[in-house]
This record gives C-alpha cells, structure tokens and sequence, in this order.
C-alpha cells in the first residue's frame, strides 16, 4: 500500500514539474471584466496530498492520500467611495485508501465584505468609515492541518462570522472606532471517532481610540467584551454562559516607509460557566509587516486570549500563538517561495473536575512555492510538518502527542 501511494505523489509530482518547465512568459489573469467596475475572477484547482499521520493520532497512525478539486468564484465592485468583494468556493477531498463514502467529503463557503467612506480620498484627514463583513463555512471531515491542528477528520465543523465596524477620524490626530462581532463555531461529531470537539456562539463588541502625534505614531487604547454560549457544558450541572472583559494599550506605527506594527498589550478577565471558575492575566497582540526589499517581505503575528475548550468537556482554555512568515518574489515575479512557522500553547483548565489541567504546544511549519505558467495556468507545491506534545501524554496522549508530515501538489486553472 505505500508502494502504491508513493507512486501517484511522484505521478502527480512529474505532470506538475513537466508543465513548469514548458511554461511561457504570459501576463497573469486579469479576471472578466464586467462594465468599468465589476470583475468576475473564476478558477478552478486539483492537487494531491501525501500525508504520513490522517487523522492526527499519537498511535495506530495511518498514511493516506487526499485528491481535492476546488472551484472558485469571485466577485469584486469597485465605486467612487466604496467597494464590495464577494468569494464563493467548493472543495471535493477524496481520501483514497478509504472505500467508505463517509470519507469522500464537501466542503463549501462563501465570504462577503463591504468598505464605505465618506471622502474621495482614501488618506482623508476627517470623515467618516465602515466596514462590514460576513463568511460561512460548511467544513465536512476536512482534515486540512490548518484547522484545529487538522483534528476535522471525526467531525463536520460549520463557521459563521459577522463583523461590523464604524469609525470617525475627527482631524489629523484623533480617531475612534466602534466594532462588534458574531461568530459561530459547530462541531458535528458524525462519526463519533476518536475524541468529540465543541464549539460555541460569541458576542463581541469593543471600542478603540486613537492619538497620532504624527503621521509614523498611534497611540490607541481599546476595551471589549464578549460573550459565549458554549456547548462543552451540555448535560453538566454547570452553565453554558461565559464572558469576557478586556483592557488594552498600545502602539501603532509606520517605523519607515518599509516596516509598520501594531502592539497591544493589557488585562484579561474571563468568567466561565457563570462564573463557576474565572480567570485574569495578562494579554497582547502583535501585528508586523516588514517589506525587506523589492522582493522580499516578512510578517509577524502573536496574541493570547482565553476561551472555552474546544478539546474538552467542562474546561476553559487560555492560548498563546505566534507566527512568522517570510516571502520571496523570484524568474520576475513568476515565482514565489514562501516559508511560515506557528507556535502555539494551550492551558485546558478541567472546570467540571472530569480529569487533570494539561498544557498542549503545536509547532507547524510550511514551505510553499508557487509558479505562473502562463497566463491563466500555474503549478504549486508545499510541504508541512507538524508535532504537538503536552504534559500529561499518560492521560491525553491518544490526541496530543503526535507528528505529521504532508506533501502537496497541484495545478490552478485562473481567469
């Protein structure tokens, strides 16, 4: 059987790598332009997968290869003072080792988002601004690594978020901005495979204000709130209500033309399961880009929040993330290599007294390239790698500590 899976990466590997080497020097797709403000951008993609640990597991591990096909619609509309982008996408997975029908999945979504301003230019130094924003997510036993450390292969997963912000720049130093969120989180556990996953619905609204010394300096100050609904606490005697509270300053800046950051830093408050067990610590998060050169940029993300346990029953969670990505334009802009790198550490906190408090840490990396073949028509590949382990691996080993390692190739077909 590896034999044989091996055999249709390296097939599917050499029409990938015969199509770069014939590829001509074409402008890349402009889209199917619709009057002077509307672009149609359809594509259309099929790659292969080589994936050593399906499934994510600690033992018994199985390796497998997953065919998808994903087409893609988008929409963008572009007027005087605002604009609208609309996406729409479909993704076939088929697992080929795996004779049941319950493994050959469909995915789909769609992704909305509105900007409004109340000037012409788009460096007003006074006026008005709104931004709204909606997507759904029907995930069906994906098992993609980026989702939930790639633990989707038991459980459907379905995703709703709104956002919704409105901001007023009064002059050329001060600014304020109100926004509020709506996000549902559903896990479908189906095939009952392994351990469940829970989700939740959350309310959210904050408020920023800003002061800009100059044009290279912000300095913002931010409160917020949210609320959750949580399924982890259903058939317990525990509430299925929590909330959170937090206060932030920070700093936003343009260093040099090239480098800009945004960095908030302050208190967390979370009270879970009305308020059966809270929790109050320290919390921030970081934004940076960095445009290195004329082919080069890098990206820095880190942040912590505290959450109800998507992995366990009766728990609450606190999670600190950071990600680094660095990029590269090479052949004129035809190709492009990119290299990215996550961490993240979590802190289950057992609320309802079924079992020990765990830390789990997850490490990813990826490495991507991306060639234009010709106008319409590109190759890409990527290989990732991940390890998760935690402190308690004789309680919690079965689903935390593991490694994995997946290859991918394919073609995109652009309009």
């Amino acid at each position: 059987m590896k034999k044989r899976i091996l055999e249709e990466v390296i097939t599917a590997a050499a029409v990938s790598a015969a199509a770069v080497v014939g590829a001509e020097v074409l402008d890349r797709p402009s889209g199917i332009k619709i009057g002077e403000r509307m672009t149609l951008r359809p594509s259309v993609s099929l790659s292969a997968s080589y994936d050593t640990n399906v499934g994510s597991r600690h033992s018994n591990q199985d390796e497998d290869i997953i065919w998808t096909v994903n087409p893609n619609l988008g929409l963008d509309y572009r007027a005087e003072r605002w604009s609208l982008d609309l996406n729409v996408h479909y993704n076939y997975h088929n697992y080929s080792k795996s004779s049941d029908n319950d493994y050959n999945h469909h995915s789909y979504g769609e992704t909305l988002r509105w900007n409004w301003r109340n000037s012409d230019e788009e460096g007003f130094a006074n006026g008005w601004a709104a931004m709204l924003s909606e997507s759904f997510e029907q995930i069906t036993m994906s098992d993609d690594m980026s989702l939930n450390d790639g633990r989707g292969y038991t459980a459907d997963r379905r995703q709703f978020n709104l956002n919704g912000a409105i901001q007023r720049r009064f002059n050329e130093n001060f600014h304020s901005d109100l926004n509020a969120n709506y996000y549902l989180l559903d896990y479908q556990n189906d095939l009952n495979y392994g351990s469940a996953m829970y989700g939740w619905q959350r309310w959210q609204a904050g408020l920023m204000s800003g002061y800009a010394p100059s044009k290279w300096t912000d300095i913002l100050a931010s409160l917020q709130y949210q609320g959750y609904l949580q399924d982890n606490c259903e058939g317990s005697t525990l509430s299925g209500d929590s909330q959170g509270y937090s206060a932030m300053l920070g700093l936003g800046t343009y260093m040099t033309e090239r480098i800009s950051y945004r960095l908030m830093a302050g208190w967390s408050r979370f009270e879970y399961a009305g308020n059966s067990s809270s929790s109050d610590g320290f919390t921030y998060s970081l934004s940076g880009k960095w445009k290195i050169g004329e082919t080069w940029d890098m990206m820095l993300l880190a942040s912590s929040y505290y959450q109800p346990s998507e992995r366990e029953y009766s728990a609450k969670s606190r999670v600190d993330a950071l990600s680094w990505g660095l990029a590269k334009s090479l052949i004129r802009g035809k190709l492009r290599g990119t290299l990215d790198l996550t961490y993240r550490h979590t802190t289950h906190e057992m609320v309802g007294g079924a079992g020990r408090d765990y830390e789990l840490d997850v490490v990813t990396g990826r490495l991507g390239f991306n060639y234009t073949l010709n106008r319409f028509l590109s190759a890409f590949a990527y290989a990732e790698y991940q390890r998760s382990w935690n402190d308690e691996s004789d309680r919690s080993g079965g689903y935390c500590d593991y490694d994995r390692l997946r290859g991918t190739c394919g073609l995109r077909l652009s309009y």
